[in-house]
């Protein structure tokens, strides 16, 4: 048991924890959490969702109503739980979800007056002893006191923007606030990457606003643009990624194109460390 212990965690130590953000609603970021998820679980990642939005949308994605959930988000970052107590199987193989319990959307109200508000999402997953290559957090869509808890809980960002007119609208507030969070909370955090959601080939207005995020995020914008996509509408209907639903309809392939620019940005992040 002594000899196993350092390499259990040296194995912990390596789990990259992404928070998936965006200040505004109805960008893809709940979809792009679920279904990067998934592809990345798909190839062999074990990875966790941590369902961090009141609105208990990635929840319901993986076919898990309110009245099905049980102790979730809420009762990690508060109760004093760790994530064995408290994650789930999804479906899928190597994936699983800490899910949105009801009590969450108090909690922003509960941390105003907590000592170390920022860090219990952080300490919470600290006290995990499951093995996870990856853990991403779906983000409320605010940046509100749950949001800082994933921010200065991550490793990194993913950030979804909608291709539209506004697509860079409030970037820069989200900018600031990770600037802040590195100064004061967090100095590992850093973008992984920005991903274009709900691209319309057919639109011109789509390549115009995907050129100015392309100019104003440079590499930092993955080449693969998830597509508007009526099969990546209906999954979480149906209580399934897109994967699941309809694994051959171009959001699935542009979701496992994604992941493998994750891993990959990943598997370079972990080789320059391994070199310095």
């Amino acid at each position: 048991m002594t000899q196993n212990a350092p390499n259990e965690r040296d194995h912990r130590a390596a789990c990259r924890v992404i928070a998936v953000v965006n200040q505004k609603g109805g960008v893809g970021k709940t979809t792009t959490t679920v279904n990067l998820a998934t592809a990345m679980a798909a190839v062999g990642k074990r990875v966790l969702i941590v369902d961090a939005d009141p609105q208990g949308n990635a929840s319901t994605g993986f076919g898990f109503s309110r009245s099905e959930r049980g102790v979730g988000c809420y009762e990690l970052m508060f109760d004093g739980l760790a994530v064995e107590d408290v994650a789930v199987a999804t479906p899928i193989p190597n994936l699983s979800i800490i899910t949105s319990s009801a009590d969450l959307a108090g909690a922003e109200i509960q941390l105003v007056n907590i000592e170390q508000r920022e860090s219990r999402m952080r300490e919470a997953l600290e006290r995990s002893a499951k093995d996870y290559d990856f853990i991403m957090i779906d983000c409320p869509p605010s940046l509100n006191l749950i949001t800082l808890n994933a921010l200065v809980a991550a490793h990194a960002l993913l950030v979804p923007l909608q291709v539209e007119f506004y697509a860079l609208e409030g970037m820069s507030s989200l900018l600031q606030t990770v600037d802040a969070v590195r100064a004061r909370f967090n100095p590992r955090l850093e973008i992984q990457g920005v991903v274009l959601t709900m691209y319309d080939k057919r639109n011109s207005l789509s390549d115009a606003v995907a050129s100015d995020v392309r100019a104003f995020f440079g590499d930092q914008v993955y080449e693969t643009e998830i597509p508007r996509n009526v099969r990546v509408s209906e999954a979480p209907s149906h209580g399934k990624p897109v994967l699941l639903y309809d694994l051959k309809c171009s959001g699935s392939r542009a979701y496992m194109l994604l992941a493998g620019e994750v891993l990959r940005r990943e598997e370079d992040k972990a080789l320059a460390v391994d070199a310095a």
